[in-house]
């Protein structure tokens, strides 16, 4: 029996956007509507915030197709951070993402999953008892990482299996909303008095949270870049074709959402739901229950999939401990960093039981650092100018640059709006934690004896 040494080109085309499709439709679309209309009262603010960041990440999808291409290796943001500023902001990147934001995510993903499922069960969440929830979440964290362990073909499988019942979720959401349900296109119009009287700039600056977080997943497929087959062409198709869908879907989805109900009437409700159970009763809530469900689980097996690919080209390239670089022998997958991403997934799901403020935490952070990787587009025409370029993204320097300015902005009005919605510093002290990275890395250097290479 042959012996992988590395990890292997196994995703195709389809593969690549249920990765990048699939990541990223997760609870958002479901959940974020209400919360959003809990602070903006104005539909078509919200519309064009759907609109503007959908442009948004199209243009970070292009500029990075244009990384992955000339990079096409395992990592991601990782690999052109590293490539573009050197070890120091590479390690900071990885043992962020490693240590905390993806454990973080993963663990609020499947506490929410546990909820779901409960309520599916006819069992209110808040009446199980805590082991309840743990025993769940704890469950489908180890199912999936096995699956993922077992091999990149299967987990991919999965993936795209997950991805197409969660977009078929959506449009069935879309078209019912359209042609089966009494609604109004007076719900389109704003409550009187104009943006003061309909949440403010700080709701709308909190609407952007909202909308950044369920735009969030979209360059995880760089992380697999490595394992994906004929890279130089496929990657720039599949960042395109899965930020596009994305993008279509989620608009058609608030013109439903909003078609059938007026923004005040969609707080505190699961709007998708709720436009089922109007169509057809509570079986139609109960179909649309579990496809909730089923996304929630499509979007952590997406992100156990992709983000363990971190942990691991830490390790491959001597920044980390060297055992998270292992590549699994049979299966040819990052076994090592599967299971520790696993362990502290677990771990916050024991000890921490309120995942909310950390999302938004991380959300600021891993943002901030997409900043710095689609800027290193800039950074590496200049240093890498010869390099071959199977792609170049187009309209440059705009594209790149309307990503890094639109985002910047993005994340200003989040901080700012948590800090005078809720004296929520907590993006601030994720920004400096994210900055610790580089003592942290010339301590790790002086310790293992490295010579810097950067």
């Amino acid at each position: 029996m042959a012996v992988a040494t590395d990890l292997k080109r196994t995703i195709g085309f389809w593969g690549g956007t249920a990765i990048v499709v699939g990541s990223v439709i997760g609870s958002g679309i479901f959940r974020t509507p209400s919360s959003i209309a809990a602070v903006l009262q104005d539909p078509r603010l919200i519309l064009g915030l759907w609109i503007g960041t959908g442009l948004l990440v199209l243009c970070g999808a292009l500029a990075l197709a244009e990384l992955a291409t000339l990079l096409p290796h395992t990592g991601g943001s990782y690999v052109y951070l590293r490539a573009a500023y050197g070890d120091s902001a590479a390690f900071t990147f990885g043992w962020l993402y490693v240590v905390a934001a993806i454990p973080s995510g993963i663990a609020a993903l499947a506490a929410f999953f546990a909820e779901l499922l409960l309520r599916l069960c006819g069992v209110e969440p808040a009446t199980a008892p805590a082991y309840v929830h743990s025993v769940i979440a704890t469950s489908m964290l180890v199912t999936l990482s096995l699956i993922n362990i077992r091999g990149t073909a299967l987990g991919t499988a999965v993936q795209s299996a997950f991805t197409v019942i969660k977009t078929t979720a959506v449009a069935v959401v879309i078209l019912v909303a359209f042609v089966l349900v009494d609604g109004s296109l007076s719900h389109f119009s704003a409550s009187p008095g104009g943006l003061a009287q309909n949440g403010g700039v700080v709701g709308l600056a909190a609407a952007v949270a909202a909308v950044f977080f369920t735009y969030n997943g979209w360059v995880y497929v760089g992380l697999v870049a490595g394992e994906i087959s004929e890279p130089e062409t496929r990657l720039q198709p599949i960042l395109v074709t899965g930020t596009m869908t994305l993008m279509t879907l989620y608009i058609l989805a608030n013109l439903a959402y909003f078609y059938v109900f007026p923004v005040t009437a969609m707080v505190d409700k699961l709007v998708a739901q709720e436009i089922m159970e109007l169509a057809f009763g509570p079986i139609g809530a109960l179909v649309m229950g579990v496809a909730i469900v089923a996304s929630v689980f499509g979007a952590m097996n997406g992100t156990i999939l992709t983000n363990s690919r971190v942990a691991y080209a830490l390790g491959r390239d001597g920044l980390s401990f060297s055992i998270l670089g292992r590549c699994h022998s049979r299966f040819a997958t990052p076994h090592v960093s599967i299971i520790a991403q696993c362990v502290m997934a677990i771990a916050l799901v024991l000890w921490l039981k309120d995942f909310d403020a950390l999302i938004s935490y991380f959300v600021v952070v891993e943002w901030s650092a997409l900043i710095f990787t689609i800027a290193a587009v800039f950074v590496l025409r200049r240093k890498m100018p010869a390099a071959p370029r199977p792609y170049r993204v187009p309209f440059y320097p705009w594209v790149p640059l309307v990503f890094v300015v639109g985002t910047t902005l993005g994340l200003v009005a989040i901080v700012w709006s948590r800090i005078e919605l809720q004296g929520d510093y907590a993006p601030l002290a994720g920004l400096g934690l994210a900055c610790l990275g580089f003592p942290i890395y010339y301590v790790w250097r002086a310790l293992t004896g490295q010579r810097r290479t950067s």
